[in-house]
Order: structure tokens, then sequence, then C-alpha cells
């Protein structure tokens, strides 16, 4: 992610919090931003899982007619 996209995340109150790759530069994380990432496969799946259950679908309509079809 590149410093302008995160400051500007940032300006808007968002943090996102990423692993470090090798083409980054690496950065000091806090405990709790470890333990995000560490727990983040759960999250994930506990998201999906919330999507299928309640049959959540983000589908990208094309027109009007098509979104009330779907």
């Amino acid at each position: 992610m590149s410093k302008a996209l995160s400051d500007l995340l940032f300006g808007n109150g968002i943090q996102l919090i990423t692993a470090v790759r090798r083409n980054m530069k690496s950065k000091a994380l806090s405990n709790e931003e470890k333990l995000l990432l560490r727990k983040r496969s759960v999250i994930e799946t506990v998201n999906d899982e919330l999507k299928n259950i309640c049959q959540v679908e983000h589908t990208r309509h094309r027109s009007i007619s098509g979104f009330l079809l779907n």
C-alpha cells in the first residue's frame, strides 16, 4: 500500500493493518496490531460464514431492470 493511500485513509479515520512484505519498508507494530494480524484468518472466516448464513451477495447490476430482477 502506498504512503499516499495510507495517509489518505488515516486522515479519514481508517487504519489499515497489513503484514510487511519483501518490497515494503518495515514498520513497528503494536502488540494489539500483531494480535489482529494473527487472528485475521479467523476474522475473515467469520465474515464469510455470516455472509453465507444471511445470503448476502454484492452483485453489480448494470441496469435498473437487472437490479429489479435480482
